[in-house]
């Protein structure tokens, strides 16, 4: 018989799933809107180009908008695997390792690459919103340069 606890349990999980869903829906679909209703207005995102940060949703947005727009008819199959996830109270850190593959009309990969991801989330209302996000992956000592696959 399952306990309160487990239930509980399993709903926080289900809450933390859908906000991974719905960041993979949303990209899939080009939706912005969608996308940074992810994000609380006061987040942080340490982004792995061109900017050190992008504090608060507006500027998020801006370069939300702009990623979206380059796609022309590609579109981008967000995956996550190794999804481990750490609550305590209001608040909750989600890290895992993401693939980002741009796809054609036919669903062919036309390129694709690799991060690590670690997002801290906060309770708000019933569900959980981003508050800070930070993408990155390795670089290669030899080379210095970035390992995009894993």
């Amino acid at each position: 018989m399952e306990s309160p606890d487990d239930a509980g349990q399993q709903a926080l999980n289900q809450a933390l799933g859908d906000v991974l869903t719905d960041y993979k829906a949303a990209v899939l679909a080009k939706d912005v809107d969608r996308f940074v209703a992810l994000y609380a207005p006061d987040m942080r995102v340490f982004d792995m180009w061109g900017v050190w940060s992008y504090d608060g949703v507006a500027p998020w947005r801006d370069m939300v908008a702009g990623w979206f727009g380059s796609l022309g008819d590609e579109r981008v199959v967000v995956d996550f695997s190794d999804v481990q996830t750490v609550v305590a109270a209001d608040l909750a850190v989600i890290h895992a390792f993401v693939s980002f593959k741009a796809v054609n009309t036919e669903g062919v990969t036309l390129r694709s690459m690799d991060n690590r991801l670690t997002m801290t989330l906060k309770r708000h209302g019933g569900g959980w919103t981003i508050t800070h996000q930070h993408t990155s992956s390795p670089i290669a000592p030899a080379t210095t340069s970035v390992m995009f696959k894993r």
